[in-house]
């Protein structure tokens, strides 16, 4: 008998069942086939206008930056002027998202550098799935096209992220999600990322970039009326 079977099947005698039991096969099933939406944050219960005002205000006081657009085509100029702020050679590394690829990145002395990183970019540049205005919180899907390593290897990790695709809950952004892709369908991995990388491990001492980005900067895209 493997560990985990030895540790599952304690945990089914110590609660007096088989796990074979109809009523909790058929909780089981019903959980899965309907997906009931748990509970919500209230403060996250906003018009669609506080929502996003909610977020800006949450991702900020989780250290993030953010720089609103108003439309695609800022992109490139603002990722310059960005990268020139703050002294970033004129380098980026971008996966394959037709929304990114597409732009006038020509019209900038940015260096693109295409695919997954090898941790020795000091930039990359992703787009997010979603946004979640109860923390603040970016939900990044990995893909060929925003792969995961441009998240957490680059020093520096921008974010563009559509303001259509804010939730007020996690639970909403679930739903979309499954929508996106399709009731028992998942991407490969779903992250969450909240302001950029720290630690308090040595002395409580607040740490930037410890396992991860020392700055993470959203490049927010204005919901057009």
């Amino acid at each position: 008998m493997s560990a985990r079977a030895d540790i599952l099947s304690n945990i089914r005698r110590s609660l007096g069942v088989t796990g074979e039991e109809a009523p909790r096969l058929t909780n089981v099933e019903q959980r899965i086939s309907t997906a009931p939406r748990g509970l919500s944050v209230g403060r996250s219960q906003l018009p669609r206008q506080g929502q996003i005002d909610l977020f800006k205000q949450q991702a900020e006081s989780a250290l993030a930056s953010l720089t609103e657009l108003d439309s695609y085509e800022a992109v490139p100029a603002a990722v310059a002027d960005y990268l020139r702020s703050n002294n970033l050679p004129a380098a980026l590394r971008i996966g394959h998202d037709p929304r990114l690829d597409g732009l006038d990145w020509g019209s900038t002395a940015i260096d693109l550098l295409h695919g997954p990183s090898d941790g020795q970019d000091m930039a990359g540049l992703n787009h997010a799935f979603s946004g979640v205005a109860e923390t603040g919180t970016l939900v990044m899907t990995a893909s060929a096209e925003n792969p995961t390593t441009i998240n957490f290897l680059p020093d520096y990790a921008l974010v563009v992220l559509h303001e259509k695709d804010i939730t007020g809950d996690y639970e909403s952004m679930w739903a979309n999600l499954r929508q996106t892709y399709g009731k028992g369908t998942m991407p490969r991995v779903v992250n969450w990322v909240t302001g950029p990388s720290r630690s308090g491990d040595i002395e409580q001492v607040i740490l930037l970039g410890a396992h991860g980005p020392r700055r993470l900067h959203i490049l927010m895209i204005k919901e057009q009326d």
